[in-house]
Order: C-alpha cells, then structure tokens, then sequence
C-alpha cells in the first residue's frame, strides 16, 4: 500500500504492526516541499487560524502569551520582507541565536520560506564557539536577543561575512536592526519560494566530540523522513492532520530548538501537525518540569534520560504533588535504562519511548509503545533497556567493519540504508558536511551511514545500545559497555546520575572507573563507596564492577544533554601520566 506523509498510518492487528508497517510502507516525497510551507503557512489559510494555538510562551513568572497560526504566519511573513530588504538570498546562511520563544519559531519560519538556510546556535556557545560556526558556514546575518547579542557582537569582528544582526529586546545596542520595529513596518504577505524537496533547509554543527565541530546540511525533505518517529514514538496516531485534532495535544521539550532534539524532534513536527508547543526559557529542574506540564495540560514530552534521572530521584512519588494529563514520553541522548522506565510506568503512567537518531540521520530508531491500549490498536512493545526498532520506512542494521550485518547478539554499527525496503531513497539522509566532502564519504561504507553508536540486535529485531565506538573499552581483557553498569549504579538510591570510564592501568590495561553525583540527603564515604561496588557486584558480572569511585558534583555534559565521557576519560589519562 502507498503511504502519504500527511496520513496516518493503517491499523493492523498490533501482532502484525511492525512488519506490516515496514512492508506496506511507501514514501511520498513531491518534489517541491518547504518546511515552513507544511508547518506553518498551510495552517495559516484554514478558517481557524485566528484560534488555532501554535506557540505558548510560558515566562520565568509564570505569565504565558499564546499566539496562533496567523500570529506565526503574520510575523514570519514581515520578517521575511526584512530579510530580503537586508540582502538575504536564497541559499543565504541566516544564523538563529535565540533560545525558546515565539521569535524563534517566527524566524525558522521566515528564513526557510524564502529559500535560504536556517543556522541554529544554542546560547551556551561562548565566543569562540560562536565565532567558528559563523566564519565557517559564512552566515550574512545573525538574529539575537538580550542573551546571545554581546557574545556575537565579541566575534562579529572576525567574521567578514556577517553583514547584519537584527537584534531583539535590550539586544539592539549591540545590534544593526531592531526586529520589533523593522517587523512593524512590514505588515504585508510574502510570496514564499517554492523550495526543491532536496534543497538545503537548515545547518547544523555537530557537538565535535571528536573534532572539530561539522556543519550538517539538512534538506526541506528531511522533516519527512521524521514523522514515522514522531508518530510512533509520541503515540500521534490519533492525529488528524487535514481535519483538527481529534484529541486536545500539547507538546513540551526542554530540549533547545537550536539543537536536532529541540528542532526536528520537538518544534517543526507539532507544528507539521497543527498542534500547540510550550516555549520555556530558563534552566531546567525538575520542579519546574513537573509544574510546567501540569499547568499546560502537556500531554506529549520528550525528555533526556538524564532529566528523567533527576525528576525521578526529586520526585519518587510525582502523582502526590502534581496532576498530569501524559500520554507519551519520547527518550533520547543516552540509554534509558530499566530503572527509569520503571518509573515512568509506575509513577507517570507511561511508557516512554526510547528513540535513537543524531543529526546526520534523525529519528530512524525506537520504540512505539501505544500507551492507554497495552493489549491491541497499534504500535510495537518496548522492551525495557532497548532502542527499539527501526522506524517505518527506513532500513536500519548493525553492520561489523566490513558493512555486513552483523548476528544477533554480536555488536556493531548502527547504521542507516540510503534505500527503504522497496528500494526508494530515504528521505531523512542529510545533504553531506558542510565544505567537508572527505567526511562527508567517510560517513559511508556503500549505501550504509554509519552512526558511530554500537548496539547488538535480538531475535526479535530489538536494538541494545552499548556506547559510542571510542566510549567502550577493555578492562582485563573483557569488553566493557559504560551504560549497564551506570544505570545498574542509578537503581542506588545515593545516586543521582553516574558515568564510567577506563583508567588506565600497567597491569590490566584499564580499570573500571565510575564517577558519581550524589542524590540529596547522601554523602561521600568509603563506606558508600563499598556499598554501591557490592550493589553492582551483586546485578552485572564480576568483571563489572567499578573498582574505582570518584564522587563528583555534576557530570561534564554537552549542550544537548549527553554525558562527555571522553572529558572525564582523558582526565583519567591525563592523570595517569602524572
């Protein structure tokens, strides 16, 4: 059977869902498509547009502003008009440097409807981060608000490309253009380009953990190849795209909208849907996540492990203290763990789903548990600890060295097919790294892209995740994979979140090292170091056990939330040649 993006996929005996999925589904790529043309401007003409919310914009007070798909489509418009009068032209890098607001939706959607390229930057970007995404991509102009306007205005000097910024807020003393008022003079519509579905849409640079940062080139097309994920994981079956909301969804992330997490995950999905986002602006904690969704009615979230960690560990009995209305919890970043979805069965009545992808190639593996009908509709179970499965329409394997699947139970690759089963070329692929061929080839074994992430598979086609490539390591002469035994180490109630690393040694080669933050209420002793070895000893092999514990008050993170291991791993090398 064919399969349009826009419809939902077929109902089939939940025994028979997956493979039924996998070979009944068709792509249906037209070869015009814009993003901002499905997300926003198309809502735009539909007689509820005036009503219809898109963004809500909840503040530091808690005082929220909601602004409908007219309100979106009406600014985006009189910021493209902006843009052009400033000499922004199609295929024009733009970069984005604002955290989550309604501007920010306004801008992705003004930038990708006139054909130029959507360049996110996250906030937590000093200077020098700044200013080697601006040089290399050649942006011409940069949007900013009170927080990102002086570290680009400490760069902007460096960067001979960057014609404009148009500034937001306080931000228009360090800027050329104040936005409010440029916007309120362009009160007219806009004449969108009518974009190549493989045209170059959004630039994004990967987190360079093992170099220099790489700009990911993503087509309008890409956001196609999302929406099996999307539906899947956030349980969208019950969507009706073309005819409203069958049942009332509200979507929260803290995730950045300037990362793949908080942009292709969160923000152009729900608004490809017609639905309604949350837009928070401050630090994550987990009282604030609790009470946010409650507040909104949030129905649909995406969480990283690490923040479920902590709104476990602060709340273990949420139900007491706050009323949610969740239906589904996606996961991504790093490996649940069966501790946490525990928890988020028993305490928020929900299964979350875990979900695995990165920039290059977004969303192509999870679970699709459909929370509220555990015994029919459909979906595929997940299984506690796993990736999941491949989501429909992309032909996902575990490859060895030499590009071949590898048996089940033997790691490898994770890696994505450029064709689906039917031999059509996947949508969600990226254009390639930017000014980066080379990388861009070695990316490839043939038609597989690798991901660099390993995983076993199952008999039953389940996916296990065992680490990055360069995270695993050998300790007398076994293999060690970090996330079983940091989340064996989680289950403890003194901890809050762990990382495991090799230290090296002469003897052994490497030792198991595990770095722990505490959970409130407890403290560092050899006694609790003794207690937490003996509880791993006691769940994983002897092997696994960490005979070294460092006590540490937060963990080195990446801006979207992942554990640095390989911070904490050449810190242990570093000492060792002491």
């Amino acid at each position: 059977m064919g399969q349009d993006v826009s419809a939902q996929p077929p109902i089939v005996a939940a025994a028979d869902f997956y493979q039924a999925m996998q070979q009944g589904f068709a792509w249906h790529v037209p070869e015009n498509f814009n993003m901002a043309a499905a997300c926003s401007r198309r809502w735009a003409k539909e007689r509820d547009a005036k009503s219809r919310v898109a963004i809500v914009s909840h503040s530091a007070t808690g005082h929220t502003v909601t602004h409908s798909y007219a309100d979106l489509q009406r600014h985006a418009d009189a910021l493209s008009h902006v843009l052009s009068h400033l000499g922004v032209q199609r295929g024009d890098r733009v970069a984005i440097v604002l955290p989550q607001r309604f501007e920010t939706a306004v801008a992705y959607m003004a930038v990708l409807q006139m054909g130029a390229v959507a360049m996110p930057l996250s906030l937590l970007f000093g200077p020098e981060a700044l200013e080697y995404r601006l040089q290399d991509s050649e942006a011409v102009l940069a949007i900013v608000d009170g927080a990102s306007a002086a570290n680009v205005h400490a760069v902007r000097a460096q960067c001979s490309a960057l014609r404009q910024v148009i500034g937001l807020d306080e931000a228009i003393v360090h800027a050329d253009v104040n936005y409010q008022a440029a916007l309120a003079a362009q009160q007219r519509s806009f004449t969108a380009v009518q974009t190549k579905a493989d045209e170059a849409a959004v630039l994004i640079y990967t987190s360079g953990t093992t170099g220099p940062p790489k700009g990911a080139l993503i087509p309008h097309r890409a956001l196609i190849g999302n929406l099996t994920g999307f539906v899947c994981s956030q349980n969208w079956f019950g969507f009706a795209p073309q005819g409203g909301v069958a049942t009332p969804s509200v979507f929260w992330s803290p995730a950045d909208w300037a990362w793949t997490g908080g942009l292709m995950d969160a923000l152009l999905p729900t608004l490809y849907f017609g639905s309604r986002i949350v837009a928070w602006n401050g630090r994550f904690s987990p009282g604030l996540a609790f009470t946010l969704m409650q507040a909104h009615g949030v129905t649909h979230t995406f969480l990283f492990p690490t923040a479920l960690k902590a709104m476990m560990k602060a709340y273990p009995e949420p139900s007491q203290h706050f009323k949610l209305k969740l239906q589904a919890i996606m996961s991504a970043g790093e490996a649940v763990g069966d501790a946490v979805f525990a928890y988020c069965q028993s305490q928020l009545g929900v299964t979350v789903n875990e979900m695995f992808g990165q920039t290059e190639i977004n969303y192509i593996v999870g679970n699709c548990a459909m929370n509220g009908q555990p015994t029919g509709g459909v979906g595929w179970p997940a299984k506690p600890g796993s990736m999941g499965k491949g989501y429909p329409g992309h032909r996902v394997a575990v490859i060895d060295e030499d590009g071949q699947e590898c048996p089940v139970g033997v790691p490898g690759d994770v890696a994505l097919h450029r064709f689906n089963h039917h031999g059509q070329p996947d949508p969600i692929f990226f254009l390639g790294y930017w000014k980066n061929d080379q990388a861009t080839q070695a990316k490839f074994t043939g038609d597989w892209c690798r991901t660099g992430d390993l995983a076993t598979r199952d008999a039953d086609g389940y996916l296990w995740y065992q680490g990055r490539a360069d995270d695993v390591f050998k300790a007398a002469g076994y293999r060690i994979g970090p996330s079983e035994i940091e989340n064996c180490l989680v289950k403890h109630p003194a901890v809050a979140n762990a990382a495991v690393v090799p230290k090296p040694d002469a003897e052994r080669g490497a030792l198991v090292k595990a770095y722990v933050v505490l959970a409130a209420g407890f403290a560092a002793s050899d006694a609790l170091v003794a207690d937490l070895q003996a509880h791993v000893r006691g769940k994983l092999a002897p092997y696994e056990y960490p005979k070294e514990i460092e006590f540490i008050a937060e963990l080195p993170m990446t801006t979207t939330g992942k554990v640095q291991r390989r911070v904490l791993r050449l810190q242990e090398e570093a000492r060792a040649r002491l």
